[in-house]
């Protein structure tokens, strides 16, 4: 066998016993419909017939209409999109000034400050939203210090809007100061020699070509402002500004239970995150973003000292805001025995940590169960993303397209979706034996939400490797097994591997679905937090919060140095 006709049969045929094999294929899919494609499909179904969890479907579309044409529905919808819009601006202005100054200013220590404003991306944002309260509420911590609050701010939509762009703005940050790094070379080199000024160079040449990241960070804003639960929960309660996230769970959670009215709710919410993704295709179609040289070079190697001073200011103000606020009042709160007693150093404690591990209101159990539930869907996600991947590689593979996009579609499915769907699909009068009611749900849940960062990641990985490694590896008499064994398998396994500790810090805080899906009298982590904020225990809230900060931050750091941090 030549070396051609080798690599021709990897390509052609690549691993038959392990991702061509009809059963090994059959298997991947079956799973991603079950994992993926089920939830979804019963969302549809129950909107559709609404007596589908007695199992009838008498009455098709009688619920339906009704359901979105309802007067609350279009307040609901308008409020989701006014959130959304107002959050991706202010995450532009703020995360792509930053980026623009990160891009064109030499400061010194640029990677650790790159670190330090991913810092918001690895907190909850739930438990970020705690930490702002306590510091910003009447007689927070703010009022304790300087004398005044800003509570009506707070829990104000403006607020709403500005807690959450604290949270999201890094997607924009990250996007701008890359994109402009990237084309800051002879383009621009080349506008300044012919005279132009550097904002007609940042206007002509740098925002345009900058424009397709831009875009797709600030859809990734936009779709994670939508799916959000937690932080609108808990603000626009007082405010009375309620979304479409929330009334959904409220439809689910609160009797009476209207499945009807939350399948249709859950599918406005869907086409809302297809229609974002569909008109960024549109926006950015036909045009080329092509540069001249793929070479970076700085703008800003002989800026003055003063600038220099101004970058580093607006990276340290933005830091402090963003990172330093939220998380001095989840540790202050943490560490004190009261907080009504304040900043005070005969106040300082470390009681409510040595309350959580000695299990009070069952919080060892809590992380135990958290972390055991994120290994497995760490697992799951690794296993199928890999085969997803791998199978992905045969262009006509029976299934292709169908692998693509199973491992793609939670991407548009927020994660009180999936829940609604689980609880849908695995309640039906028909089925023999359910798994509602099991921590198997969450399992479910998590590896669904978070399947794509494990597929795009195995799939990067198999797209860098030579199918001449394998083609060399076969002529050597290696079987397909051994070659994905001994070549395929430890070439992908830094990417795998840094995907599953995303999914193992994200899975272990996640917080919708486990109000939705956790078996009666367990909790998670997440559900333990919210608990304990619930009833006014803020202080053991507070210290699960600092034990779920310091286990998903050193996660996403040690998977972030492993392989950039790529947002699904």
């Amino acid at each position: 066998m030549t070396n051609e006709a080798a690599r021709h049969q990897v390509t052609a045929a690549p691993l038959r016993s392990i991702d061509v094999g009809s059963l090994l294929r059959a298997a991947t899919v079956g799973a991603l419909l079950v994992l993926v494609g089920v939830p979804l499909l019963f969302i549809l179904l129950q909107a559709l017939f609404p007596h589908l969890g007695s199992g009838s479907l008498a009455e098709p579309f009688s619920a339906l209409l009704p359901s979105l044409l309802d007067r609350s529905v279009a307040g609901l919808l308008l409020n989701t999109l006014l959130l959304g819009t107002c959050v991706a601006l202010a995450s532009a202005v703020f995360g792509g000034a930053l980026g623009v100054i990160r891009a064109t200013i030499p400061i010194p220590y640029a990677r650790v400050w790159d670190i330090v404003l991913l810092t918001p991306f690895m907190i909850p944002p739930y438990i970020s939203t705690l930490g702002w309260i306590v510091v910003l509420q009447p007689r927070g911590y703010l009022q304790q210090i300087l004398g005044f609050h800003l509570g009506p701010f707070l829990f104000s939509l403006p607020g709403l809007v500005c807690i959450m762009a604290c949270h999201l703005f890094p997607a924009v940050y990250f996007a701008v100061s890359r994109s402009i790094a990237s084309t800051g070379g002879e383009l621009t080199e080349a506008a300044l020699m012919s005279g132009a000024t550097r904002l007609q160079v940042f206007r002509r040449v740098t925002a345009p070509l900058a424009l397709p990241a831009i875009v797709g960070a600030l859809l990734l804003v936009f779709a994670a402002t939508i799916e959000e639960f937690g932080t609108p929960a808990i603000l626009a309660s007082q405010s009375h500004f309620e979304v479409l996230t929330t009334a959904i769970d409220q439809r689910v959670a609160s009797w009476p239970i209207d499945l009807p009215g939350a399948s249709a709710l859950s599918l406005l919410l869907v086409l809302l995150a297809l229609a974002a993704f569909t008109g960024q295709s549109r926006l950015i179609a036909g045009r080329s973003y092509v540069t001249i040289s793929g070479k970076m070079k700085s703008q800003g190697a002989s800026a003055r000292r003063s600038t220099v001073v101004f970058g580093v200011t607006a990276l340290a103000m933005a830091a402090l805001i963003t990172v330093g606020v939220p998380l001095f009042g989840i540790l202050a709160t943490a560490f004190t025995r009261t907080f009504s007693r304040g900043l005070t150093t005969s106040n300082f404690s470390l009681r409510n940590f040595e309350l959580l591990f000695s299990n009070t209101g069952g919080a060892v159990q809590a992380m135990g169960l958290s972390f055991g539930l994120a290994m497995c869907a760490a697992l799951v996600t690794a296993s199928l993303g890999v085969a997803a991947a791998v199978l992905g590689r045969r262009r006509g593979a029976q299934g292709f397209d169908a692998l693509g996009a199973l491992t793609a579609l939670p991407n548009a499915a927020p994660g009180v979706v999936i829940a609604l769907g689980l609880i849908l699909a695995w309640n039906q009068p028909w089925l023999p034996a359910t798994l509602y009611g099991t921590s198997a749900m969450l399992i479910l849940a998590y590896s669904c939400i978070l399947l794509p960062y494990a597929a795009r990641y195995a799939s990067a990985a198999l797209t860098q490797i030579s199918p001449d490694l394998e083609a060399a590896a076969m002529m050597a008499g290696a079987s397909p097994t051994t070659v994905f064994r001994r070549i395929i398998l430890p070439l992908i396994w830094p990417s795998v591997a840094a995907a599953m500790m995303i999914v193992f810090a994200v899975s272990s805080r996640e917080l919708v679905a486990s109000i939705l899906l956790a078996p009666v009298g367990a909790h998670t982590m997440a559900t333990y937090v919210w608990k304990q904020f619930e009833q006014g225990s803020l202080g053991l809230g507070m210290a699960m919060s600092a034990v779920a900060i310091a286990v998903t931050t050193t996660l996403m750091l040690i998977a972030t140095a492993r392989r950039p941090v790529r947002m699904p």
